[in-house]
């Protein structure tokens, strides 16, 4: 019911062999750093348009676009946004009523790319990112047809748009059904990354005449309908043309009953379009040399500062200092997902009997915030916790610490033992995830190895893997080489990048 829009400009860069052409590529997501975030995907986001935006040593650069809705704490932060020409009051025709969105643009720090910030005061100018209102799945469905929208009034061809989370889960389908008639979209591929498949988008299958898609019935999950729910990533699994995660066992992992939450079934029938690609880290926030956020900085071959990290943070938790006292650090969500029941019946072993300390950082679940404030009451000398999160206290407790615990049930990716290794903190992990891709167990004997793995969830296994770090923990010649072999790994994006955009021309046939 809508008159066709202008014809596809043509191509600029006709002439560059089809290997080579710069690609256009659109990024959407719900959070991105550091503008908006609440966990790892805003800082994958951030990590990954910087490295696709990088200009190219020889020709242009890829025309890289980030889409990320406008949430009013965005706008109360004092950034700077400027209306993107074009791109103004935009209405969008839903079923039940027209919403109307504008773009607004700002540059994505320390590069050349730009965000696009979805304006829609009436879905998104609210307290929180993520909400419990009634029109949650409106709110997500609208920053899916933002993208296509502005594509159309820019006339912007993207040959890939890459969705993240179930946030963004319905935009293949838009695509492939309220879109379809529009040829600036018939070269587009679609890549939809699981950043975490514990959350997938579920509400009751009536928002599909809410959203615009109760015609497209026979394109949803049947399992799901018969059971009168949706499910925003299930349906990105069914129509994205390929999936990914954040690490290689992860991907495995997901198409398995214990990981899968539910969809193993239809993950294992798109297993040959699925890929784990580790998560890259921002050397520029995250490395001990340079870092802005601490007061002492260090180097593979100078650890003198990071001495005195330990000491300046031990003081700033009111802890005694010892340097031959191991420090374990904590920066986390405080959720079962993370593996903090295994506490239990293991830390407080090792505080009654070594000479030790705990600085924890982190907020979550009512039940493990009260354990760690008792571990705080029971030993005050040995514990300190600060409730609730600050960006520099979680650089401090990365560079001060000597060993960084993260036991988690499951973990897609993580970061956090990607930045222990960086500031030679060799961390204690659960071998599942992305742990066990990037924490390779350390050998006292051949010196192999950036820190210690364990297998079963359990507090025995817990408890044995701190008993074997402390064991090591006391040849200290040892020791040094295993924090050099961590802090010489690489996990920046310039490795791990060019893995999607591999993915990307090969999606695309070039």
């Amino acid at each position: 019911d809508r008159a066709p829009l202008p014809s596809r400009r043509p191509r600029q860069d006709a002439n560059i062999p089809r290997a080579m052409r710069p690609l256009r590529l659109a990024l959407v997501a719900s959070e991105l750093a550091p503008f908006a975030k609440t966990g790892g995907l805003a800082d994958v986001l951030l990590g990954l348009g910087r490295w696709l935006g990088k200009k190219a040593p020889q020709g242009p650069g890829h025309d890289v676009r980030l889409f990320v809705p406008l949430y009013r704490r965005i706008e109360k932060s004092g950034l700077k946004t400027t209306p993107l020409p074009g791109a103004q009051n935009i209405d969008v025709r839903f079923p039940q009523r027209t919403i109307r969105f504008s773009i607004r643009t700002a540059p994505l720090p320390q590069s050349d790319v730009v965000v696009h910030f979805v304006d829609c005061k009436e879905l998104f100018d609210r307290e929180g990112i993520y909400t419990e209102d009634g029109d949650e799945a409106l709110r997500f469905g609208l920053l899916s047809r933002a993208v296509p929208e502005t594509c159309q009034r820019l006339q912007w061809a993207p040959d890939v748009v890459h969705c993240n989370d179930w946030h963004t889960g319905l935009l293949p389908l838009y695509l492939k059904t309220v879109y379809a008639w529009d040829k600036l979209f018939a070269g587009t591929k679609t890549v939809l990354t699981i950043h975490n498949i514990g959350y997938q988008g579920l509400f009751p299958d009536s928002q599909l005449d809410v959203l615009g898609l109760g015609d497209q019935r026979a394109h949803v999950h049947h399992g799901d309908l018969r059971d009168g729910k949706l499910s925003f990533l299930k349906t990105g699994v069914l129509h994205a043309h390929r999936l990914t995660t954040v690490s290689r066992t992860y991907a495995r992992e997901i198409q398995t009953a214990e990981y899968g939450m539910g969809m193993d079934e239809l993950l294992r029938s798109r297993s040959q379009d699925l890929v784990g690609i580790v998560n890259g880290v921002d050397y520029g926030e995250w490395d001990p040399q340079t870092d802005p956020r601490i007061p002492h900085h260090f180097t593979v071959d100078d650890l003198s500062g990071k001495a005195k990290m330990k000491a300046a943070m031990l003081q700033r938790f009111s802890l005694p200092h010892d340097p031959r006292a191991p420090v374990f650090g904590v920066v986390s969500r405080l959720t079962a997902q993370k593996g903090f029941e295994l506490f239990a019946d293991s830390i407080p072993v090792f505080l009654q009997r070594e000479d030790m300390r705990l600085c924890v950082l982190g907020s979550g679940e009512d039940k493990h915030e009260k354990y760690f404030q008792w571990l705080r009451d029971t030993w005050p000398h040995k514990v300190g916790i600060f409730r609730g999160f600050q960006e520099d206290l979680a650089h401090w407790i990365e560079a001060g610490s000597d060993l960084f615990l993260m036991p988690s049930r499951f973990e897609p990716c993580g970061l956090n033992q990607m930045y222990s290794l960086r500031y030679g903190t060799p961390p204690i992990v659960r071998r599942t995830g992305g742990l066990a891709d990037t924490v390779e167990a350390w050998d006292p004997h051949t010196r192999r190895g950036t820190g210690f793995l364990f297998d079963e969830y359990s507090s025995k296994a817990l408890a044995g893997t701190i008993d074997w770090a402390l064991r090591n923990w006391r040849d200290q010649l040892g020791w040094r080489q295993l924090v050099k072999n961590g802090m010489q790994r690489d996990f920046s994006w310039n490795r791990q990048g060019p893995e999607y955009l591999a993915l990307y021309r090969a999606l695309l046939g070039l």
